[in-house]
């Protein structure tokens, strides 16, 4: 077990502030995949930076592009406050690396109210239903440094492609704990919505599926414990696909929600 795993989410994506507006941070190598830090725990990162910046203190909603991948090691955070209102504010952030624009996000931040419930709720689908003992653990290997420090796990029914054999849905489902059994908030949402492997490895293996954008809504303030997942992908078209995320804690309350647009090459080489 490395020191991470011995350490809070909160202690691997804090931010350190230079200046009003401008920090900085640490990607550590032990939170990536394919040696390249995960977009969700970047963003996660500028989602702190822009409650720190702002006057309301949730992130209700991000919209980040992802132009580079950056390696692990410091990173260089800015902050531009766009609007400041009674009920809401917007942030506009970036992170750099070795001055290259790394990744680029808007983030409208206001208070989540504790005690609120949904006024309707038909459009979204049911709550992951398999019991997490029931759900099988995802480990790393293979590139996959960051499933040692979270406990993840995935629906046996969804887990084919572990064994080679894709069920060809398209679809995963599972569980989602943070290091040292943390309570989420909405910063770890931003990190949760982008947790999963791609959903498309349960059509077809393929290689590496970079996130190009990826738009978030956090819904509500997550009771205590691990959230479970639904990750789906929809379309496939031109080397491109977008994936749903939808994340819903102890209560059934559906906590985050997600949609990215990410790069896809089948048949990839080894």
């Amino acid at each position: 077990m490395t020191d991470l795993q011995r350490t809070t989410f909160a202690d691997v994506s804090r931010i350190d502030e230079l200046s009003p507006g401008e920090y900085t941070a640490e990607a550590h190598p032990d939170w990536t995949i394919g040696g390249k830090p995960n977009g969700g725990y970047l963003l996660a990162m500028l989602g702190r930076a822009a409650a720190q910046s702002a006057t309301h203190q949730h992130v209700l909603a991000a919209s980040a592009h992802y132009p580079h991948s950056p390696k692990p090691g410091p990173l260089h955070l800015t902050t531009e406050v766009l609007r400041t209102g009674r009920s809401a504010s917007q942030v506009r952030a970036r992170l750099s690396q070795d001055g290259t624009p790394c990744v680029e996000a808007t983030f409208t931040l206001g208070t989540l109210a504790p005690d609120a419930n949904p006024q309707w709720s038909d459009g979204t689908p049911a709550p992951v239903d398999r019991a997490r003992d029931d759900c099988e653990p995802v480990t790393g290997g293979r590139g996959l440094a960051i499933m040692d420090q979270v406990d993840l796990r995935i629906d046996p029914d969804d887990f084919g492609f572990s064994r080679g054999v894709p069920t060809g849905s398209g679809v995963l489902r599972g569980w989602l704990g943070l290091p040292g059994g943390e309570n989420f908030d909405p910063i770890s949402l931003l990190y949760a919505v982008d947790s999963f492997p791609p959903a498309t490895m349960n059509i077809a293996i393929t290689g590496w599926v970079p996130t190009l954008e990826l738009t978030t809504y956090v819904r509500a303030l997550p009771a205590p414990g691990p959230v479970r997942v639904l990750h789906k992908a929809q379309l496939i078209d031109d080397n491109r696909v977008d994936e749903t995320c939808y994340i819903w804690d102890s209560r059934d309350r559906l906590v985050a929600q997600a949609i990215q647009l990410a790069g896809i090459r089948f048949n990839a080489p080894e």
